[in-house]
């Protein structure tokens, strides 16, 4: 959400931010809506004074005995009540009006971030690893011998329908390792505080984080009006939502392990093969709150927190800086990291490291009470993936697979496994 105030300062400064996101000029409208509520309140608080006034000299006008002034002020009253009544109407509608109006405008870019189109336009940081070099042409998962047992896209179907999959065997007690891995090393290793939180939410939760009301459409909402979340970043973040926390509790970080729900609306034809983009996944997440002045700080703490996973995993990596038209609606920075997939031979994303500024704070009313004294400031938000689960498995079995179609599986996993180190062409673990 948008600081009105800082649109009233600067709108030249905002109209120049959305042209960075491809959007035109809206101080204007902006403005003259506010400007319109704003005069509806004032016009309501001159009427409530007349309104006192004349309250004070109807009393006096019956005790001196004058009828026809005492007739007229208590008219007045009457007249001022109703027009009092229809400003604070106006004044609310017009109020209404700009918050939805501001709640569907994306966030600001940072200064750093690149301008763009696309995904195309992004720029690269930097890459980790080597892609390996195979002795025969490398497969998609879905292919893979000892996967296709246990990875059932026919019964998921059957069940729910399309981009669905049931995982069963060796393949889900992977998919379960690599989680447990992810949160395991985000606790102890990463001072993250793990959380486990409800999948449904209220529509203001979601509001909070930015997918209503404009996104709603990627999301799945239920007859009773709770929505399905697409993410725990939904739940992690608006738990401090309507607070005022101490300066000293910050930064507060959180981790959780969630079912994950997307209609991928805006992706039909895309990816319909295999299990990269689905309908329901996990995700292992991270959250952030923080200080102002240490969000930047944070973001780079937790895209360290990420790529750390896949690098213990020795998945060849590279991360980039998405540019102003690949960003998400309430991001003012976004890093993702792309997982090589050999059988794809690109790499594709993994996780995705934004940081939101107050922008969510303000939708949510979150703030710190300073520690040196003076009024409650919105904190700053954070998010990231750290990773997700499903796309992780991907890129162990692309990346571990061997030419007889098994799986040669990370180290870090075999503790998680009984110490099986591979996945074996019959779809065993061995």
């Amino acid at each position: 959400m948008h600081d009105i105030r800082a649109i009233r300062e600067n709108p030249s400064q905002f109209d120049a931010n959305l042209a960075r996101r491809s959007l035109a000029p809206l101080s204007a409208e902006i403005l003259a809506l506010d400007e319109a509520r704003r005069a509806c309140i004032t016009a309501s608080e001159a009427a409530q004074a007349e309104r006192n006034a004349a309250s004070k000299d109807v009393g006096a006008a019956k005790a001196r005995g004058d009828d026809a002034e005492f007739e007229r002020l208590r008219a007045l009253v009457a007249e001022k009540k109703d027009e009092i009544a229809r400003l604070e109407d106006e004044a609310k509608t017009r109020d209404a009006a700009l918050r939805d109006m501001l709640a569907t405008i994306p966030n600001a870019p940072a200064a750093d971030v690149p301008d763009g189109a696309d995904e195309t336009d992004n720029v690269e940081l930097h890459k980790w690893g080597t892609p390996r070099s195979f002795d025969f042409k490398p497969v998609e998962h879905f292919e893979l011998a000892s996967v296709a047992p246990s990875m059932d896209f026919e019964t998921a179907a059957k069940l729910s329908g399309s981009r669905f999959v049931m995982l069963g065997g060796a393949v889900a007690r992977i998919h379960r390792a690599l989680a447990q891995f992810m949160l395991d090393t985000h606790v102890d290793q990463n001072g993250l505080t793990e959380m486990n939180g409800p999948v449904l939410v209220r529509p203001e939760t979601m509001f909070g984080t930015g997918q209503l009301p404009k996104f709603g459409e990627d999301s799945y909402e239920t007859t009773n009006g709770w929505w399905m979340i697409p993410t725990s970043e939904v739940t992690l973040t608006n738990i401090v939502s309507g607070e005022i926390v101490e300066e000293a509790a910050l930064p507060m970080r959180y981790t959780a392990h969630s079912l994950c729900f997307r209609s991928e609306a805006g992706s039909a034809g895309r990816d319909t093969a295999g299990m990269l983009r689905q309908h329901q996944f996990e995700k292992v997440e991270m959250v952030s709150i923080t200080h102002p002045d240490h969000s930047d700080d944070e973001q780079k703490r937790m895209l360290r927190c990420a790529e750390g996973i896949l690098e213990t995993l020795n998945i060849p990596y590279r991360t980039v800086t998405l540019c102003t038209g690949d960003m998400g609606f309430g991001a003012v920075r976004t890093y993702d990291i792309e997982a090589w997939l050999p059988g794809q031979d690109c790499y594709r994303e993994i996780s995705s490291v934004s940081s939101c500024g107050d922008f969510q704070a303000r939708r949510m009313n979150a703030r710190f009470r300073p520690s040196g004294g003076g009024k409650p400031e919105f904190v700053h938000t954070l998010n990231g993936s750290g990773l997700a689960v499903g796309r992780c498995l991907i890129a162990v079995l692309e990346n571990g697979q061997e030419a007889d179609g098994s799986v040669t599986l990370p180290a870090v996993l075999h503790p998680y496994l009984g110490g099986k180190t591979r996945l074996l062409a019959d779809g065993t673990l061995g």
